[in-house]
């Protein structure tokens, strides 16, 4: 029988206004990788933050428990001199310095204080060898992928002897392929012995490699399953509380005139002069119309978004835009918005969101006019709005004076899709709209979608979900190296009809 390697005993943790944990408790057993699941805000990383010190002992309530001795970190060195090592979900490494300068940054190698750079770049290469890196060590961050920066990160946590290894969504913004190999890798290491924590959203994964799966929900534990019992579908019912036989909200579309037309769309690469990423594309929407647009990573979705918004990406752009039959100028994004088009960027964090600003603020940023009286914002109608959006998008919050970067995932996706829907939109363009959020907050999202088609707007939808797509749109392009290779009625559409036509336009991109 295996041993207990951590326990946590009713863990109270508790913010201004709101109980993020209540009596929570969680066991790991040694060697085992154990998963952590839950809506966005059930209080997932907030246990983690404990676990790991970043919420240091005196802060919270209740018992820490690792390998049979109680623990009170005063802060994330204590824990890491033990052998707790987390990964969180926004990278913390330094672009511009190398690989090994962010694997021992501040634990550097030294003899007589000069540090020993030649034992540091052995000791890397050891390191990334163990996560199936061959990079040279002294790469510097900011030229690698986000999938290897990631497995940077997991050897950094190896050069700390990690004896439980927690890693807060670690596949939210990788690839298909380099998250099968981030999954492998923990196996690896669960055969090597090792003990890890996983939170992620994605439950196929959660059901591919966890040995348990504790659903932690509005602060509380709910449950805590063994492998042999894990389904996505009970886990989905321990995590938003009620079934949910029907992923996507019922829709019955009333789809009327054209309202945006793009036509023979080209755009280049902003640094790469002689690069043309967008070739010629045509597309066109209709009112009350969800349009989705599917493709494998690098086929040019986004950069055709960012270049129709605004020109936001890219440079030498041409074509033409065209809204309810007449050309419009959307040469910038005052222009853009002006014209009644918005876009909802899949970077919430780093585009859409100021985070260190309140949800007032952030809710009325694409309209100040909206809440302004001869140049002067109205504080109370600015309030009455957020507070009107928050109802309407249900941002779980007990005040819109919240900082932004306090908010869960979902509930920053709320926020944004506030911002724009005050501009009042005719159409609005969701880039990637559920990326690392839960299936709870997921449904809340598509049924905004479908209220808004309701409404008569045109709304296009960028997802490398296809069974989102097939699930939300009424009409699907697909796209391939900078192309529109495929177009078809959802009705009759499947992923494997999808990736034929992606197959087929990479032959004739090749010709």
């Amino acid at each position: 029988m295996a041993s207990t390697i951590l326990e946590m005993r009713d863990i109270t943790k508790t913010f201004p206004g709101v109980k993020a944990l209540s009596n929570v408790t969680l066991s790991v057993e040694e060697g085992e990788i154990h998963a952590i699941v839950g809506e966005n805000g059930a209080g997932k990383s907030t246990l983690m933050k404990v676990l790991s010190g970043v919420y240091p002992s005196g802060t919270y309530d209740g018992t820490i428990v690792f390998r049979g001795q109680e623990c009170q970190f005063a802060g994330i060195h204590d824990s890491e001199r033990l052998g707790i090592v987390i990964i969180h979900q926004e990278l913390a490494l330094v672009p511009m310095l190398s690989i090994a300068e962010n694997i021992f940054l501040g634990n550097e190698h030294a003899s007589y204080g000069v540090i020993d750079w030649n034992a540091n770049e052995t000791r890397t290469r050891a390191l990334l060898k163990k996560v199936g890196l061959d990079e040279d060590p002294k790469t510097l961050i900011t030229n690698i992928g986000v999938g290897k920066q990631q497995l940077v990160e997991i050897a950094k946590a190896l050069s700390k002897q990690v004896k439980l290894l927690i890693l807060d969504e670690p596949t939210a913004s990788l690839s298909e392929k380099d998250s099968q190999a981030l999954l492998d890798l923990l196996l690896e290491f669960k055969r090597q012995g090792m003990t890890s924590i996983l939170i992620s959203h994605k439950l196929n994964e959660v059901s591919r490699v966890a040995d348990h799966v504790t659903v932690i929900r509005d602060g509380q534990t709910i449950e805590t399953l063994a492998r042999k019992d894990v389904t996505e579908d009970r886990i989905v019912t321990s995590m938003v509380g009620r079934s949910l036989d029907d992923r996507y909200p019922p829709r019955e579309p009333k789809i009327g005139e054209v309202v945006l037309e793009v036509k023979d769309w080209s755009v280049y690469h902003p640094i790469h002069a002689e690069r043309q990423v967008i070739k010629g594309i045509d597309l066109n929407v209709r009112r009350g119309e969800v349009v989705g647009i599917a493709g494998l990573m690098g086929a040019g979705r986004t950069e055709f978004a960012m270049s129709l918004f605004g020109r936001s990406w890219g440079r030498r752009i041409t074509g033409t835009v065209l809204l309810d039959g007449k050309p419009v100028d959307v040469s910038t994004v005052g222009r853009a918005v002006d014209r009644g088009i918005a876009y909802v960027t899949e970077d919430r964090k780093t585009y859409g969101l100021n985070l260190i600003d309140h949800i007032k603020h952030n809710v009325t940023a694409a309209n100040m006019k909206g809440v302004s009286k001869r140049g002067v914002i109205d504080d109370l109608r600015e309030l009455a709005v957020a507070n009107e959006y928050r109802a309407k998008t249900n941002i779980r919050t007990p005040s819109v004076y919240q900082l932004t970067g306090n908010l869960s995932g979902g509930n920053q996706q709320k926020v944004v899709l506030s911002k724009w829907l005050f501009a009042d939109p005719e159409v609005l363009i969701l880039d990637e709209p559920t990326r690392g959020i839960d299936v709870g907050a997921k449904y809340e999202i598509y049924t905004i979608i479908a209220r808004l088609a309701a409404e008569g707007r045109a709304i296009i939808v960028i997802s490398s979900e296809m069974p989102e797509l097939l699930g939300i749109s009424d009409r699907i392009y697909v796209m391939n190296e900078g192309r529109i290779v495929g177009e078809m009625a959802a009705s009759e559409a499947s992923q494997e009809k999808i990736m034929r036509a992606i197959i087929r336009g990479e032959g004739k991109a090749a010709s």
